[in-house]
C-alpha cells in the first residue's frame, strides 16, 4: 500500500514524537549496555543485531512501543461537503455496514466461520481485473444460521474470488439450550440446524443474480481434537444447472471455547446417517399418502387430472419438497406495522421467472426463503409464499391459492378468509386487494352477471403451513367458487397429521430453516439526495446534447416531496390523500401566464442510467426533460422509501414550468 508523501511524513512524524514521549533513546541505551556486559562474561563473539532485537524483546520494549501506538481512522463526514471520504476500491458499494465489536458472552458457545477464498469460478476465468475506481460486477456472500443472518463485503468476480471473511455464529440463539448452560459436544450433536450459504453476483447495472444455495453441516468440527477444522466446499449452480459446480469455498470453522472432549468421526457420521435416515422414511411415507389421495380425487372426477394441483414443488437446488412446506407463521418484529404494509413490502421486491437456457416453456422454481430475500427477486410463487407467511404471523387466516390468470397463464396469489365470511384475494406481486363476490350458478337467467372482480380465472388448489386442499366443485372458474374449505362435497383436504409430519418446522432436516427479515441498512435521506443528484446530472447533459440550457428550480424541487410521499401512502394504505394541499403549492409557485407539467414514476430500483432510459420512453416525460421555450424552470425530486431486506420504493418526478406563449 503506497501512501501520498504528505501522509508519509505525517505518519513519521506521529510515531517520532511517540517515541520520544516515552524515552525510548534511554530505553535501548540500558538495555545495549546490560546485553555488552552480559556478552563480555560469556564469550567474546561480536554481538549482531539479531542479538540486540532478541534482548529488546525479551525486555517487553517492542510489546510497549506498539501497545501505546494507536491509528484511528477517520469516518467523519467532510465538514464542508458533508459527505463521507471516497472509499478506494474496485467497486461501489452503497450500502456500507460499519463493523461493530462484538461482546462476547464466556457463558456461551460460538462457531467462528472464516472464508479463506474462494477458486474455480470458471464462469469468471476470462474476467480482466479491475482498474481501480472501476465499477465491476461482485459476488455477495450471505449466511443464516440459527436465527442469525450475515453478509460478506462485495468483492470483484473472478475465477479465485477474494472471498475472505469471518463471521462469529453464536451456537446458543434466543434461549436455545438449557438457560445459560455452555453447549457441549453431546449437546451440538443433536443440533442439525445447517449454516445456510447464498451466494449472489450483482452487475454493473444492479442487476442481482443467485449463483449458488448451500447447506453446510458445521457439526465436522466436533472431532477436531484442537476445535479448528479447515476444508473446501464445492458450490453447486442452480436451477436447471444444479448439477453443474459454480465454484469452490475455502471455509475454516473453529469452537469457541474449544471442546475439552471431542467426538470420534464415526459418532458424527452415525448422527448424519440417522437423521437421514428418520427423514428419508417420514418423505417416503408422506409420498405414499399423497399418490392415495391423488388417486382418490381422480375418482370423484376424471377431468380433476387436469387441475393446477400443485402437491410438491422444486427449490434452487432441485430438490422435491411438499408446497406447505414453503409457508411458515412469520412475525416481522417491529420491521412492519400491518398486513397492508407487508403486503407493500413483498411486492418491491421484483418479479422474475426462473432463468432457463432455450426455448420449452417456463422453469418451475420455488426459491428458499433465504435465496429469495438475499436475491430480492423471484417468481410469483416466491412472492406468494412470503406474503401468505407475514399475513399468518399477523394473525390472518391466510393461503396461498395456485392457479390461472387470463390467457390461462399459471399464476399464485393470497386468499384471506374473514371471520365473516368474506374472501379477500391479495395479489403478491403489486399489493392489490380484491373482494371476492361469487357469482350463483342457479340465479335466474336474465339476472344482471356481475363483471370478474379480481384478475384470475380459475383456482386449483390452496394451502397453508398446514393445510391442503384441491378444488373438487364442477368448475374451477374463480367466479363460481365457493371457499367454504369445511365442506367436502367442494374441497379436499389432505390430512393435516400427515402435512405435520414433513412440513412441520423441525419436522425433518431436510427442511430449510426460516430466516428472519433483516432491518433496512440504508438512510434513505442519503439514497434519495444520491439519486436526486445523478438525475439532476442526467437530464443537464441530455439537454446540452440538444443544445438547450438547464435551469433548477430548488424551491419547486421542493415541493414535490408532498406528492411523492402521498403516492407511497396510498399505495401502502390504499388511502389517498394530501393531494389538496400539494396542488394549492404549485398554484402558488407557478405565476400566471406560466405553465406547470408534472411526472411521476415509480421503481424499484437504485440505478440512475436505467431509471433515466425508462422515463425517456415515455413521451410525457421526454416533453418536460426537453422542454424549450421561455422562462424555462425545471425541477426534479426523488423519494427513497426503504423497507427490511433494503427493499425500496423509489419515487420520482420529473416537472417544469415556462411562459406560455401563443
Amino acid at each position: 500500500m503506497s501512501l501520498p508523501p504528505e501522509k508519509a511524513s505525517e505518519l513519521k512524524q506521529i510515531i517520532h514524537n511517540h517515541l520520544l514521549k516515552i524515552d525510548i533513546h534511554g530505553k535501548i541505551r540500558e538495555v545495549l549496555a546490560e546485553t555488552v556486559r552480559d556478552d563480555k562474561d560469556s564469550t567474546h563473539r561480536s554481538l549482531s543485531e539479531t542479538d540486540f532485537l532478541h534482548a529488546l524483546q525479551r525486555r517487553g520494549i517492542i510489546d510497549d512501543v506498539m501497545k501505546d501506538l494507536h491509528f484511528t481512522q477517520e469516518t467523519d463526514t467532510n465538514a464542508e461537503t458533508g459527505s463521507p471520504p471516497k472509499p478506494a476500491t474496485h467497486f461501489i458499494d452503497k450500502d456500507i455496514t460499519q463493523l461493530k465489536k462484538t461482546n462476547i458472552d464466556p457463558s456461551r458457545r460460538y462457531l467462528y466461520l472464516q472464508m479463506l477464498g474462494g477458486k474455480a469460478f470458471l464462469e469468471h476465468l476470462q474476467e480482466p481485473e479491475p482498474f481501480p475506481g472501476q465499477v465491476c460486477s461482485t459476488f455477495t456472500l450471505y449466511l443464516h444460521f440459527r436465527n442469525q443472518r450475515f453478509r460478506s463485503k462485495p468483492v470483484p468476480c473472478a475465477c479465485e474470488p477474494d472471498l475472505k471473511e469471518g463471521f462469529l455464529l453464536e451456537i446458543h440463539k434466543d434461549g436455545i439450550g438449557e438457560g445459560s448452560k455452555m453447549a457441549d459436544a453431546t449437546a451440538m450433536l443433536s443440533m442439525c440446524d445447517p449454516v445456510h450459504f447464498v451466494l449472489i453476483k450483482t452487475d454493473t447495472s444492479s442487476e442481482t443474480t443467485l449463483v449458488s444455495s448451500y447447506f453446510l453441516d458445521w457439526r465436522t468440527v466436533l472431532t477436531s481434537p484442537t476445535g479448528k477444522t479447515c476444508f473446501a466446499v464445492e458450490l453447486m449452480g442452480v436451477g436447471s444447472e444444479c448439477k453443474v459446480p459454480a465454484g469452490v469455498l475455502t471455509v475454516s470453522l473453529e469452537l469457541y471455547p474449544p471442546l475439552t472432549e471431542t467426538l470420534s468421526a464415526d459418532i458424527i457420521s452415525t448422527q448424519q446417517s440417522l437423521e437421514r435416515q428418520r427423514t428419508a422414511e417420514k418423505e417416503r411415507l408422506f409420498l405414499v399418502y399423497a399418490k392415495q389421495w391423488w388417486r382418490e380425487f381422480l375418482e370423484i372426477r376424471p377431468s380433476h387430472q387436469s387441475k393446477l394441483v400443485k402437491i410438491f414443488a422444486q427449490d434452487e437446488n432441485g430438490v422435491n419438497r411438499p408446497v406447505c412446506s414453503n409457508v411458515r407463521v412469520l412475525r416481522a418484529g417491529r420491521l412492519l406495522e400491518s398486513p397492508r404494509q407487508a403486503a407493500r413490502f413483498v411486492s418491491l421486491l421484483a418479479h422474475e421467472k426462473a432463468p432457463v437456457v432455450g426455448g420449452g416453456g417456463k422453469q418451475e422454481q420455488w426459491c428458499t426463503l433465504m435465496a429469495f430475500l438475499c436475491r430480492g427477486k423471484g417468481d410469483c410463487e416466491d412472492h406468494a409464499t412470503l406474503l401468505c407467511s407475514l399475513l399468518l404471523g399477523f394473525g390472518l387466516d391466510a393461503y396461498v391459492c395456485v392457479g390461472t390468470k387470463a390467457k390461462g397463464a399459471t399464476h399464485a396469489w393470497v386468499l384471506t378468509r374473514g371471520t365473516d365470511g368474506s374472501i379477500t384475494f391479495w395479489e403478491s406481486l403489486t399489493a392489490h386487494r380484491y373482494l371476492h363476490r361469487a357469482i350463483d350458478p342457479d340465479a335466474p337467467p336474465l339476472a344482471p352477471t356481475p363483471k370478474p372482480s379480481s384478475p384470475y380465472r380459475t383456482v386449483g388448489c390452496v394451502f397453508n403451513h398446514q393445510t391442503f386442499l384441491a378444488n373438487c366443485q364442477p368448475s374451477d372458474a374463480v367466479e363460481l367458487c365457493v371457499f367454504d374449505f369445511q365442506n367436502q362435497s367442494r374441497w379436499k383436504a389432505m390430512s393435516e397429521e400427515a402435512l405435520k409430519s414433513v412440513c412441520a418446522p423441525g419436522s425433518t432436516t431436510s427442511l430449510p430453516p426460516l430466516p428472519p427479515l433483516c432491518a433496512p441498512s440504508l438512510d434513505p435521506a442519503a439514497a434519495s439526495n444520491h439519486l436526486e443528484l445523478e438525475m439532476r446530472y442526467l437530464v443537464s447533459e441530455h439537454r446540452k446534447d440538444l443544445d438547450l440550457a438547464t435551469v433548477w428550480d430548488d424551491h419547486l424541487s421542493y415541493l414535490l416531496s408532498s406528492a411523492l410521499s402521498a403516492y407511497e401512502l396510498e399505495r401502502c394504505t390504499g388511502v389517498s390523500c394530501g393531494n389538496e394541499e400539494f396542488q394549492d403549492a404549485v398554484r402558488r409557485a407557478v405565476p400566471d401566464g406560466h405553465t406547470f407539467k408534472g411526472f411521476p414514476i415509480h421503481f424499484l430500483h437504485r440505478n440512475a442510467r436505467r431509471a433515466f432510459a425508462t422515463c425517456l420512453r415515455s413521451p410525457f416525460c421526454e416533453e418536460i426533460v426537453c422542454c424549450r421555450g421561455d422562462h424555462v424552470r425545471l425541477a426534479v425530486r426523488v423519494r427513497v422509501f426503504v423497507y427490511p431486506e433494503n427493499a425500496c420504493a423509489v419515487w420520482l418526478m420529473f416537472a417544469c414550468k415556462y411562459r406560455s406563449v401563443l
